[in-house]
């Protein structure tokens, strides 16, 4: 029997960025990114995969960054919140969140804008009922929902206008 490898090569692209690192088996996504490659956008809240602050996508899916491994994510393209930002795919998204006050700690946003963003993306006509249970999987304490969900609701219909 040989003994167990702790530690394994892994190459991914991150927000369109090649990366090859000797990792931990047990590191998880969320901490290779935050630990390894500087991207604290991420958040680790729950670390149970039920509160979304850890939300990032991984080959276009949206992942629960502390429920997988990095090594999962070898030859994997994982998409942060700054890469996302940095895109400007996002920048409608920023701006209603801030102008309708839909951040307040901001610890839930990044994994709010990502959950938003992909929705965007699948149902961009999305009514107020979708983007409510769309969003049911990221967590906020501070805002109730309400303005987030109006934050959604906003670019949505701006982004429909400006198909028409």
């Amino acid at each position: 029997m040989t003994p167990a490898q702790d530690t394994f090569d892994i190459t991914l692209t991150v927000n369109g960025v090649s990366v090859s690192r000797r990792i931990a088996a047990r590191q998880h996504l969320v901490d290779f990114l935050r630990e390894e490659l500087g991207l604290t956008g991420s958040h680790l809240g729950c670390e149970h995969g039920v509160c979304g602050a850890c939300t990032v996508k991984v080959n276009g899916e949206i992942v629960r960054g502390c429920l997988m491994l990095a090594l999962q994510a070898d030859g994997a393209s994982v998409e942060t919140i700054e890469g996302l930002s940095e895109s400007g795919a996002i920048a409608d998204l920023q701006r209603a969140f801030h102008e309708r006050n839909a951040l307040q700690c901001g610890f839930c946003t990044p994994g709010m804008l990502i959950a938003a963003a992909e929705l965007l993306e699948c149902k961009p006509d999305a009514t107020r009922e979708e983007i409510r249970a769309h969003m049911a999987g990221n967590y906020c304490r501070c805002t109730g929902y309400q303005s987030i969900v109006e934050a959604v609701e906003v670019v949505c219909r701006g982004r429909v206008r400006q198909r028409a």
